[in-house]
Parts: structure tokens; sequence; C-alpha cells
């Protein structure tokens, strides 16, 4: 049961995981990386079927065109009344929990 690690001991060890983990990583990457642009071929390409482009449709689109003010306001109004109700739905449970846990410890504390 009387097990003791110094500080001393654990940073220890903790040097010497980070070190054989730098180790491990210089001595995985040191083989040779892989090439960033592929070789040109030396022998002829291999026969493809020919590529065919694919038709792109265009289409005009109507412009932007900013919402109604009554749109706005009523957007603002109901953000705003929905912040509210869930902030008081959060004072609440917050509340009863904080009551609970408080009745409780006292109620430990008095036995």
């Amino acid at each position: 049961m009387g097990v003791v690690v110094s500080v001393t001991d654990l940073t220890t060890a903790a040097g010497w995981m980070a070190g054989l983990a730098i180790a491990a990583l210089v001595f995985a990457g040191w083989r040779k990386n892989a090439r960033a642009i592929p070789r040109t071929p030396r022998t002829s390409p291999k026969l493809r079927r020919e590529r065919v482009p694919i038709g792109i449709a265009e289409s005009t689109v109507p412009l932007y065109k900013p919402p109604h003010p009554l749109r706005r306001l009523w957007a603002a109004i109901a953000s705003t009344g929905l912040g509210i109700i869930i902030g008081v739905v959060t004072a609440i449970v917050i509340a009863f929990g904080s009551a609970y846990v408080v009745i409780t410890l006292t109620d430990l504390l008095k036995s």
C-alpha cells in the first residue's frame, strides 16, 4: 500500500517517454518520402476511352432582395422572446438544482 513516486521519478520517466517517442518518429520518417509529382511514364500511355466533355447548364438567377422590414421586426421579436424563455427555463433549472444540493448537504451536516 505504501507505493510512493516522487516528482523527480515521474519527471524522469516522462522525459524518457518523450525522448523515445521523438526517436521513434524520427526513425519512422527516415525513409524516402513520397514524391509530390508523379514520374513521367517511359512507355506509351495506356489506351483509354475518349474523354467526352460534360455540358454545363447556365441559368440566370434573380438578384438578392432584402426581406421586408416587418419580417425583420418579427424575426427580432421572436428571437428575443425565445432567448428570454430559454434563459428563464435555464435559471429555474439551475435554481432548483442548487437548492436541492444545499438542502441535501445541510441535512447531511445535521445528522
